[in-house]
């Protein structure tokens, strides 16, 4: 026998976004390209890093390769900061060392399914439909970790597809 509350459940979905999308907070969120074999693993920001607000980490299956991400919000204009690094120094770096293992930085935004575009969330909050990261896909393939592979690059977009438990 259906119900009111079987329909309603049923179309609760429908209503808020996709079921992962609604049930997952950011911190646990999984993001694909659909142009390449890249995905990002955002993970929960261990509370002693108060300046960081959300960490990541961007995988390329098809190169086996794995870079660190962390999003910092700045003064000012508040924006979410995104910083995508490889094999960097543990501990106090130079700003030379920094520059050196540092692959992509930019502002991250979020993509609605209504196409309004939007800042990321922090931890704690519902994870977005899909995630911006303009130009990555040119700053990997001109960095000195893509050097001769033939992996592909990403696509500047990436979907939610997963949360982590």
């Amino acid at each position: 026998m259906i119900t009111r509350i079987t329909v309603a459940a049923a179309m609760l979905p429908l209503l808020t976004g996709s079921p992962v999308q609604a049930a997952c907070p950011q911190e646990l969120a999984v993001y694909s390209d659909g142009e390449s074999s890249v995905s990002l693993e955002f993970r929960p920001v261990v509370e002693a890093a108060a300046t960081t607000a959300n960490a990541f980490r961007m995988l390329f299956a098809d190169m086996g390769l794995v870079l660190d991400g962390v999003v910092i919000w700045n003064n000012g204009v508040a924006r979410p900061n995104g910083i995508i690094t490889h094999d960097c120094p543990e501990g106090d770096a130079t700003g030379a060392e920094l520059d050196a293992c540092t692959i992509w930085q930019g502002v991250v935004y979020t993509i609605a399914g209504d196409g309004a575009v939007d800042l990321l969330p922090p931890q704690g909050e519902a994870a977005a439909a899909r995630i911006l990261l303009p130009d990555i896909g040119r700053a990997v393939r001109y960095s000195p970790i893509y050097g001769d592979k033939t992996g592909n690059v990403p696509w500047d977009v990436f979907d939610l597809s997963g949360c982590q438990e």
